[in-house]
């Protein structure tokens, strides 16, 4: 059976490079034991892994504080952005955010009002994808102590003008929280020059670790309150949790396999460097796009391949559902994409695809051409098909 071409990588990158699998056995082999808890010589190798790891990413991401314990470990974006919005809000607090979000921000957002913790607003977003800055600034009214956001549509790709907002942010006295799921690794990030306070990300997505691990980098003037308490393996003889970043926000054995493995995915990343990467997958997303555009009943929904986009293109096609889409290009083709609402219900209601959703095709660094050729004949196949229905 002709391997499968697999398109859906800003649901998880697939696969990984060499270098992430042998790190990940290699480190299991000869370190996999709790860190922290013991002196020997495998758990104190495991805890250098994990503060080396942390030192990597907040440089990485130039997190202002210049201190890598202000790097916390989580298990994905979603933990993370939870951790932020439950850390951060007090009674009262009034947050602006998108309809761009992912359900990932937006049902903690609706579950803290429907507890009367907190009240939202979300900016909406143009016919281009675009949330404009001013949008968001017009919602920021005294009470407002946060503004979140996502970096990147997960449906759109459309890498939003988190600088702008920043300084809007800086300049009202205001917190921002940025969901980095969809662009940490392909997407530069600098915290510092953004004004980002707190960052969310994953480590599955682009910066090609495993999946369960992820994590929040803490600017210098946010503190967190601590949501969850327990072990850290440090002062146990103390009763209550511990204060200090990172135990502030981490309790409970660490996931040292998983950080293993995003050290080595943050190496890669590293060594091809941001802008090959964002240049290989911007001529594989041109590639599509350009594809996809003669075919007849395909609608390609605000997908460009340039700097403004990450190489997500969500389509729909005249005749046929998006499930069926899905559904036809695995089993006749072996092409591998996402279909229906990807957990943005909202982004798809701004462009009228609520009900039904779209096919989303989202390209990775380890993807090739004949991937993409594969993708584009599959879909003028079900083109032809839907149209002679």
């Amino acid at each position: 059976m002709e391997e499968m071409a697999y398109l859906d990588n800003a649901a998880t990158s697939y696969p990984k490079p060499e270098t992430v699998y042998a790190a990940m056995d290699e480190f299991y082999r000869r370190h996999g034991v709790n860190p922290g808890r013991t002196g020997a010589d495998a758990a104190v190798a495991a805890g250098d892994v994990i503060e080396a790891t942390r030192a990597e990413l907040s440089e990485f991401f130039n997190n202002p504080a210049r201190d890598a314990r202000r790097l916390v470990f989580t298990s994905n974006a979603t933990d993370s952005l939870n951790l932020c919005l439950q850390g951060f809000c007090r009674p009262g607090d009034h947050v602006v955010s998108t309809c761009l979000e992912h359900n990932s921000l937006l049902r903690p957002l609706h579950e803290m009002a429907r507890e009367n913790r907190i009240s939202f607003d979300l900016a909406p977003f143009g016919q281009d994808g675009f949330v404009d800055p001013a949008a968001v600034a017009d919602l920021i009214r005294p009470e407002t102590r946060l503004v979140a956001m996502t970096h990147g549509s997960n449906v759109l790709g459309t890498i939003q003008d988190v600088a702008a907002v920043g300084a809007i942010c800086r300049e009202r006295g205001v917190a921002l929280l940025v969901d980095a799921a969809q662009t940490a690794g392909c997407v530069p990030i600098d915290m510092d020059a953004m004004a980002i306070d707190m960052l969310a990300f994953t480590g599955h997505k682009s910066l090609l670790g495993p999946v369960g691990i992820g994590g929040i980098a803490v600017g210098p003037d946010i503190d967190l309150r601590s949501t969850r308490w327990g072990g850290t393996g440090v002062r146990s003889r103390q009763l209550t949790h511990l204060e200090e970043y990172p135990y502030r926000l981490e309790a409970g054995t660490l996931n040292t396999l998983g950080i293993a493995g995003l050290r080595a995915g943050l190496a890669w990343v590293m060594a091809q460097g941001l802008e090959a990467i964002a240049a290989h997958e911007k001529a594989l997303a041109a590639r599509l796009c350009e594809g996809f555009s003669a075919l007849p009943g395909l609608q390609l929904h605000c997908a460009v391949a340039d700097g403004r986009h990450t190489p997500v293109i969500s389509v729909t096609l005249d005749g046929m559902s998006p499930e069926e889409i899905g559904q036809r290009l695995d089993v006749d083709h072996g092409v591998i994409v996402r279909t229906g609402l990807q957990c943005a219900p909202l982004a798809h209601a701004g462009i009228g695809t609520h009900d039904l959703g779209t096919a989303r095709f989202s390209i990775g660094p380890l993807n090739e051409e004949n991937d993409i050729d594969r993708a584009v004949a599959a879909m003028g196949e079900l083109a032809r098909t839907a149209v002679a229905r």
